[in-house]
């Protein structure tokens, strides 16, 4: 079994360095969930440290394709840090810099284009409560009405007010999306979304649903709080995700 500090490396005392194996492993995940949409949709990072410098996809890669060393490096407007041979998509961070500018918690954002995910963004009811895993989602979940490609400056103010003090959003018309103050507590809970949504296509397939009520989703949402935060999310799940992206998808951390 790869030990964590060899899969980050020599250069594991380097916070960027760090981050950018995250981030690599991030896009490598989604990609062998099935989460990912070819070259669109992205994952952006914070650097730890006080400069507001993120990580975000070179625009035009395959998601399992993307390397540690491949991610280029951003500042909150989208301006490109470092020199670098690639290029990212604008409309791409448009979203991600509105919410890394008013969280301090959204240390990163995950978004989604998966066909369970726009199938039940595009549902009047949204995501129902209607198993575990969707209650886990619920009581933290925000709605955000699509506005067309994210191109538009002036819709990173509503989305903002949108997603208030929530972890989950659902992008109407759109896809799901994340954030967390990791790459571990995002991806967790961007894998809860995702299934959640998936579970409820098809439990529809059948007809006749069995919902829960408001009690039951505040009270299921309290209880799985733990499965995000760092203490489940970080060291029990993360390590062996980033284990099974060596096995799978070998070459993100380099």
């Amino acid at each position: 079994m790869a030990s964590v500090t060899s899969i980050y490396g020599e250069r594991v005392d380097d916070v960027e360095w760090r981050a950018r194996v995250d981030c690599a492993a991030l896009y490598r995940l989604i990609a062998l969930y099935g989460w990912d949409d070819m070259i669109f949709t992205h994952i952006s990072l914070r650097i730890p440290g006080p400069s507001h410098h993120f990580l975000i996809n070179p625009y035009g890669f395959l998601f399992d394709e993307i390397t540690a060393s491949s991610l280029v490096k951003v500042d909150l407007d989208g301006n490109i840090v470092d020199p670098t041979p690639y290029f990212i998509n604008p409309a791409g961070f448009t979203i991600h810099s509105a919410i890394h500018a008013s969280r301090e918690d959204a240390q990163c954002v995950i978004h989604c284009h998966s066909d369970a995910g726009v199938g039940v963004s595009a549902q009047q009811g949204g995501l129902l409560p209607i198993s575990q895993t969707a209650m886990a989602c619920t009581d933290d979940l925000a709605y955000h009405d699509y506005e067309g490609v994210a191109l538009d400056l002036d819709e990173r103010e509503r989305l903002v007010k949108d997603l208030g003090k929530h972890h989950f959003m659902l992008l109407r018309n759109h896809g799901t999306l994340t954030l967390g103050e990791s790459a571990a507590s995002a991806f967790m809970r961007m894998y809860y979304l995702e299934r959640a949504c998936k579970m409820q296509v098809l439990a529809q397939s059948g007809g006749g649903l069995l919902t829960c009520d408001k009690h039951m989703e505040q009270r299921v949402g309290e209880q799985v709080k733990p499965a995000f935060t760092q203490a489940l999310g970080g060291l029990l799940a993360w390590p062996g995700l980033l284990r099974k992206v060596v096995r799978q998808s070998p070459g993100f951390n380099t």
